[in-house]
Parts: structure tokens; C-alpha cells; sequence
């Protein structure tokens, strides 16, 4: 039996005497344990179910992929999709997250978009996430998937998605974007959230092609009225 195991077995036992709220090893137990395996050694495909090993992604994924709503998934092979609202409670989240923390891997980052340089975000979030969260965030299809729009995301979500590369996603290291550059990047996140619209229609800044369409499909519309009307009396 392997030591992760044998600490899953310790704390299941002890389970019926902790009274409370639910231990992390219990719920991983009843929510966990049939795609990722007892000891957190994962599944391979091939059956129902089936997932990755949890040893060593530290509290930065289990924290992501809860409060996001993308885990649990219904189906293993199903793309996971962000969920308004999680399966589990807060204390429900941070028990899971402490347990998972406890078979070893990287904390939960604390950004700081404050430190970071609007300009400098725009440039690195174009350069590295535009070209499939398009450069106003607001998601795209990708080849295989969809890019989600970053609306939702908390400055916590964004750095710990840069880190881990969910489904998708390409990951990135510390060498590819420092810290400080991910904390740009949140802050040019945030305007995308939040924009400031200086003059026109917004129509949702949804980005600059859809609203040049609008614009044209509009624009058409009134000149082909015009050219109707001047017609009209020109007979």
C-alpha cells in the first residue's frame, strides 16, 4: 500500500468521529476517488471513468478547478465548463483543497494586478492569450474546444490558470511570464471586465470585428432606406 493510500485509509477512519463538517479525505472519497483513483495515482482511460493523478498538483489546481466549477465533471471526456455556482460550499472547497494541498505541489498564488502595467498587459496578453480569448477576453472557438470569456475570472483564477494550462491551454513557466508580467496581465484583464466605452455604442464590447459588422449591417441599412426614399420621389 502506498504511503498516499495508506494516509487516505488513516483519515477515512477517523471520519465518523470528527462530527462536523467533512473532512477533504471524505469528500474526496465520495466525489474524487472513481476518475483520480484512492491514492490520488489517477485513472487511465479505458473505462467510465477515468483522470489525471493528483499528486504534486498542489492547492494552485485543486482550488482552480473547484471554485471555477469545472470539477467535478459529469462525464471524463466531456470539455469542463465553468459553472455560476460549485458543487460544494466554501468550507466544502477549502477542506478538498487542503487535502489535495497535503499530497505536495505548488500554494494557491496571491497576484498583486495593482503592481502591474496596463500597457504592458495589453501587449502580453495579445502576444500570448488573444489569439484564442480574442484581444477584448471575451472567448473564441479554438480547435477541439472553446476559449471561455475571462469576465468571471478573479486575479487569483487568471495566475493560476497561466500556471497550470487547463485543458487546452498551454501553460506557461516562470522563465516564459514572471510573476510580475501574469500581474500585468491581470490588470489589462480587469479593464476588459470593467471597460471604459469613450464615446459610440459598445454593444457589449464584444470586440472590434463584430461591432465593425454591426456598424456596417446598420450603416447599410439607413443608406438603402435613404436610396429608397430618394427613388421614390425621383419617379
Amino acid at each position: 500500500m502506498t504511503r498516499t493510500a495508506l494516509l487516505l485509509g488513516l483519515l477515512a477512519l477517523a471520519i465518523p468521529q470528527l462530527g462536523g463538517a467533512e473532512s477533504g479525505a471524505n469528500l474526496y472519497l465520495q466525489h474524487c476517488v472513481s476518475c483520480h483513483g484512492r491514492s490520488a495515482a489517477g485513472v487511465p482511460p479505458g473505462g467510465e471513468h477515468f483522470g489525471p493523478p493528483l499528486q504534486g498538483v498542489g492547492a494552485q489546481s485543486a482550488d482552480f478547478y473547484l471554485r471555477t466549477g469545472y470539477m467535478p465533471l459529469a462525464e471524463a471526456d466531456r470539455e469542463p465548463v465553468r459553472k455560476a455556482a460549485s458543487r460544494f460550499s466554501d468550507s466544502e472547497i477549502r477542506a478538498l483543497v487542503g487535502f489535495i494541498a497535503s499530497l505536495g505541489g505548488p500554494p494557491i498564488p496571491q497576484p498583486d494586478p495593482e503592481r502591474g502595467n496596463v500597457s504592458e498587459g495589453m501587449r502580453l496578453f495579445t502576444e500570448n492569450c488573444a489569439g484564442c480569448h480574442q484581444v477584448a477576453a471575451r472567448g473564441g472557438l479554438i480547435v477541439g474546444g472553446t476559449a471561455p470569456d475571462l469576465d468571471s475570472a478573479t486575479p487569483t483564477q487568471v495566475a493560476q490558470a497561466v500556471r497550470i494550462g487547463p485543458y487546452l491551454m498551454p501553460k506557461f513557466t516562470r522563465r516564459q511570464l514572471s510573476d510580475a508580467q501574469v500581474d500585468s496581465i491581470i490588470r489589462y484583464v480587469q479593464l476588459t471586465q470593467s471597460p471604459h466605452d469613450r464615446g459610440g455604442w459598445g454593444i457589449g464590447n464584444l470586440g472590434p470585428i463584430p461591432e465593425g459588422l454591426l456598424a456596417w449591417l446598420l450603416a447599410g441599412s439607413v443608406l438603402v432606406g435613404v436610396a429608397s426614399v430618394i427613388g421614390g420621389r425621383a419617379r
